[in-house]
């Protein structure tokens, strides 16, 4: 009995532990009115890095000349491409002005490094504000541009803006994918409401150029593959410098995987950047991670030997009605209501899923960014 008395204690704290993240830190973004700030026609490069992205790009240029906004230039990178990406970019390049290439090819140095072909980009882009996607993604509308500028100002020279994915009716791991998608944004966007920002998607991120180079770039970090988004943010970005911009017209747009081993390369290489965060950072995510994955156990095991089943059940109400409070608003902000009925078996899944990347990338590293 002393066991168990201990085990439910423990799992008093655990709750306390989620409530503090959920209704203190997470609530944040939750319950945030989105900014209004005014609109500006300052001038804008979007950079996009594409390694044999034929197809996408045949779909994402268009979309980007769409753009409703005065003064930006397209500067696409070709990341040493097999495929006929560079004949792709160089058939718009000739209609449209306002399109640049910068064509890099593989070195020994350098081979296969993004972040490489990246800072090539940024050094050739035009303009001061820099604004990325990937090649695999769209804006959701016309107004991208207008709506990511507009949250630059005097201070705020990062905006980090939301990447959804598309959705696929009748597919759970595109649920999944979402369901884990809406959960990272809400803890990105959080703790850059709190004066903590830690990350940001290249799929949807913005910054001066100023800011890269006196951050030195991606040179702290370029020897690791995968980050040149997250990591650079975790560098970068501070309380004063750092904005969040979740306007629906600002969202972009991606391709989710349709595979479960697709889709666990890629978070293998996404997890695998997280080990080179400031401490406080992998501290904070690290606490919450181990809070969600005793509640499950805890939870389990107080049920299964029927423990004080009435007070254990009232503490996983407790739990679940807070969580549903804050992710459901999230969610409807972020535009994923549908994936809220599905959180409790979305959330064990994703936990499992964590778990074992996490396991595996212990026993190898993953080492390019495609």
């Amino acid at each position: 009995m002393f066991l168990f008395d201990v085990l439910l204690y423990a799992f008093l704290v655990i709750v306390g532990i989620q409530f503090v993240y959920y209704v203190i830190i997470f609530s944040k973004f939750s319950f945030a009115e989105g900014d209004k700030p005014s609109l500006k026609n300052i001038p804008v490069s979007v950079i996009i890095c594409a390694k044999n992205e034929a197809k996408n790009l045949s779909v994402l240029i268009p979309k980007l000349l769409e753009q409703d906004y005065k003064q930006f230039e397209i500067v696409l990178i070709n990341d040493a491409s097999s495929d006929n990406s560079l004949e792709i970019m160089e058939s718009f390049m000739f209609k449209y002005s306002n399109i640049k290439i910068v064509n890099v090819v593989n070195n020994e140095a350098f081979w296969g490094n993004k972040k490489y072909a990246l800072t090539l980009g940024i050094k050739a882009a035009t303009h001061e504000f820099l604004l990325f996607t990937d090649a695999d993604c769209i804006p959701n509308s016309k107004y991208w541009i207008k709506t990511i500028s507009s949250h630059f100002s005097k201070n705020k020279s990062i905006v980090i803006g939301y990447g959804a994915y598309a959705k696929q009716k009748g597919s759970f791991l595109n649920k999944l994918i979402r369901f884990e998608t809406l959960l990272t944004a809400v803890q990105y966007f959080s703790y850059t409401k709190i004066g903590l920002p830690y990350m940001a998607v290249g799929r949807n991120l913005a910054y001066k150029k100023e800011t890269f180079f006196k951050t030195n770039g991606f040179i702290s970090h370029f020897k690791i593959r995968s980050g040149d988004d997250d990591l650079f943010v975790n560098e970068a970005a501070t309380k004063k410098n750092t904005s969040i911009c979740f306007s629906e017209d600002s969202f972009t747009i991606s391709k989710p995987k349709t595979t479960f081993i697709e889709w666990f390369n890629q978070k293998r290489r996404h997890v695998s950047t997280a080990h080179h965060y400031k401490f406080k950072h992998k501290f904070m995510l690290g606490l919450f991670y181990v809070s969600q994955f005793l509640f499950w156990l805890l939870a389990i095991v107080l049920l299964a030997v029927a423990f004080k089943p009435i007070t254990v059940m009232l503490l996983i109400g407790l739990r679940f009605m807070f969580q549903y409070g804050i992710i459901g608003s999230s969610a409807k902000k972020l535009n994923e209501k549908d994936i809220i009925l599905l959180l409790p078996l979305l959330e064990l899944f994703l936990i499992i899923f964590q778990f074992y990347i996490f396991i595996t990338n212990l026993v190898s590293k993953p080492t390019h960014w495609k």
